[in-house]
């Protein structure tokens, strides 16, 4: 009995299935994005081992040119408002809303020089990705440990004002693709008032209408990213932080619901007055 015939309809069936089944296609480009990260860690890897020989910040201009392509990919258009506030010559702390696994491709569309993130120590172990992650100078947190985390931003304070470096946070700490902002952690607005250097807040707007996990969809789209005015530390304390922060989160908010177009969650209003969502 011949094999090819049946392989080839299996094949064809499942071609079918992918152009048809909205989940089928979902799964297909999550499938893709994964091969896709861990085929260009290895590749930006042995690029970055060649060129610069190890661990560098410098390591990142590599990365961010591999990970912009996936836009083609994905047919994904990215409108940004503002980036020149970035290219500045001066450590600062940049902070944007975290939303899905596409949150990469975004961050790295408008990546400054010298600007490393700071990502918990679980992804350190992810094979190639984690290899890469390290080669490119990101600082692992151990999120478990309140006391080694701290010890870490500590360290980071001092060198990102030594080495001249721009720190990329996620002050929600985790996903949210709930189309509004979590609360923020601290973490962020102590390391900028510690180095005494300046917050940039970064807004990306919801992904939500091309990118969908509940209900399964993923399609082509536009993100339109809006950098805002940097908020100075300059004389600040420790006890500013809660109003630094606040803020920071009302202002970001306020921006999402505007570039994202939507209506604020539970019919309040989105403005400077609004209070964070808990």
């Amino acid at each position: 009995m011949e094999l090819w015939p049946w392989l080839s309809a299996a094949l064809l069936l499942l071609l079918l299935l992918v152009q048809l089944n909205r989940a089928a296609r979902f799964y297909a480009k999550i499938a893709l994005y994964c091969v896709l990260c861990f085929t260009a860690s290895i590749l930006a890897a042995a690029v970055c081992l060649l060129r610069h020989g190890g661990r560098t910040v410098e390591n990142m201009s590599i990365i961010s040119w591999w990970v912009r392509s996936f836009k083609y990919v994905y047919s994904l258009r990215f409108e940004i408002n503002g980036r020149q506030k970035l290219e500045v010559d001066h450590p600062c702390v940049i902070i944007s809303n975290h939303q899905s696994i596409l949150d990469m491709m975004g961050l790295m569309e408008i990546l400054p020089q010298r600007c490393v993130q700071i990502a918990k120590r679980e992804l350190l172990f992810m094979g190639p990705v984690g290899l890469i992650m390290y080669l490119g100078g990101v600082f692992f947190i151990n999120r478990q440990r309140s006391s080694t985390a701290m010890t870490v931003m500590a360290d980071v304070g001092e060198r990102m004002v030594r080495e001249n470096l721009k720190v990329w946070i996620y002050p929600e700490g985790t996903r949210n693709d709930n189309g509004d902002l979590l609360p923020f952690k601290k973490g962020a607005f102590y390391l900028a008032i510690q180095a005494q250097v300046p917050v940039i807040p970064v807004v990306y707007s919801s992904f939500s209408s091309f990118y969908n996990c509940r209900m399964k969809l993923f399609t082509s789209g536009t993100v339109k990213v809006e950098v805002l005015d940097a908020v100075p530390t300059s004389g600040l304390t420790v006890a500013d932080v809660p109003k630094l922060m606040d803020t920071c989160h009302q202002a970001m908010r306020t921006t999402l619901f505007h570039i994202s177009k939507m209506p604020q969650e539970n019919g309040a209003t989105a403005g400077p007055g609004a209070q964070p969502a808990q």
